[in-house]
């Protein structure tokens, strides 16, 4: 914090804040364990209803994060132990080696990235710990959907949804291959509760988690501020990340990632970061539009056309937005296979049961 931000806060009562709404705001945005922390500490006359509200929600994250972190270490043994190869990132790890506390980060899951190849393993690995697939699916259709999905929920009795395997960072019809197989095979040690884990590079991460905040079309504050902060305390390659991500031709989607974490947090973006924003006309015309829609509480129907048309503009290759489309017709998802079941000889055809879909959908507009 810096001083004239804890200034501000320190002077927040005295301008009329309305406090339920400052809650419901940052519980929305995933940032209520931040604001929690910088009120507590820095803020005067804060209601003492609003206080204990800070106080409780702050503590019950402590609580939920600790058993999170209990469970993660009990997963990479067990997973250690039968030589399963699987990263943990985002949520938990980003709260302790990029936040650098537990207690002021946000999830609801703990996500490992595998390769396809080990996820009959992995998933029965889960089974013996007591972890059930969150939907069942057909040998078939599972096989399938290694091939065209990218994860796959785990239930246990303590909740459901705890667990993701994830095969791929984004799925497949999004059109941004980054080899599972290489963020393995570039992945660090860390360590999280004290204990030492795997994790993504940061270099890694930090096209990671650009391209989950684009996936949602930055629509959380929180997914700026893993940006923001992992530019703040990660040691990067910026020359290496960056070919990666010109590679893969997501230089756009990283761009504007650092533009809003630089205009909506006034976070410092390094210079190489920069050079990316000015480097692309559109970067700051995008970022504008998504930080009003983020200050207006916009959402997205991730299924919905609108969506589905902000994704070629994304994208700075017009070969990658042709191929975006192309996928996005051609591959089914899970609601195409819910809606038809097919033996597996005929999925092909599940591409006929997409086009209807998706031209039922138009239709209606």
């Amino acid at each position: 914090m810096t001083p004239q931000s804890i200034s501000d806060i320190a002077g927040a009562g005295e301008r009329g804040v309305d406090w339920k709404e400052l809650l419901r705001l940052a519980e929305q945005q995933g940032v209520l364990p931040l604001v929690a922390r910088n009120l507590n500490a820095h803020a005067r006359n804060v209601p003492p209803e609003i206080a204990q509200q800070l106080h409780s929600s702050y503590e019950g994250n402590v609580r939920r994060n600790l058993w999170f972190a209990t469970e993660l270490v009990r997963i990479t043994d067990y997973f250690d132990g039968k030589q399963l190869r699987a990263v943990p990132y985002k949520g938990l790890v980003l709260a302790d080696s990029v936040y650098g506390d537990l207690a002021l980060r946000s999830f609801s899951d703990l996500d490992f990235l595998i390769s396809p190849a080990d996820f009959e393993r992995a998933k029965q690995a889960l089974a013996e710990l007591g972890y059930r697939p969150a939907e069942e699916f057909s040998r078939p259709v599972e096989r399938f959907w290694l091939r065209k999905g990218y994860e796959r929920a785990f239930d246990a009795k303590a909740g459901k949804n705890l667990v993701e395997l994830q095969w791929a960072v984004l799925p497949y019809f999004y059109a941004v291959d980054l080899a599972i197989d290489g963020l393995l095979e570039r992945s660090r040690r860390t360590s999280v509760g004290g204990r030492e884990i795997a994790c993504l590079s940061p270099e890694d991460s930090l096209i990671v988690l650009c391209l989950h905040a684009a996936k949602h079309l930055w629509t959380r504050l929180i997914w700026i501020c893993d940006v923001a902060e992992t530019l703040r305390t990660q040691t990067i390659d910026y020359p290496r990340m960056l070919l990666r991500a010109q590679s893969m031709g997501i230089l756009r989607i990283m761009g504007v990632s650092f533009w809003l974490a630089s205009n909506l947090l006034t976070a410092e973006v390094p210079q190489p970061a920069q050079q990316v924003i000015a480097s692309d006309q559109e970067v700051p015309v995008l970022g504008q539009e998504f930080a009003a829609r983020l200050a207006k509480g916009a959402s997205y129907d991730l299924g919905s056309s609108e969506y589905f048309r902000w994704m070629p503009r994304l994208r700075e290759r017009r070969g990658d937005r042709w191929r975006y489309l192309w996928r996005l017709i051609g591959t089914p998802g899970a609601g195409d296979l819910a809606t038809v079941q097919l033996p597996e000889p005929l999925f092909p055809w599940y591409r006929v049961v997409r086009l209807a879909r998706l031209a039922r959908k138009l239709s209606r507009m």
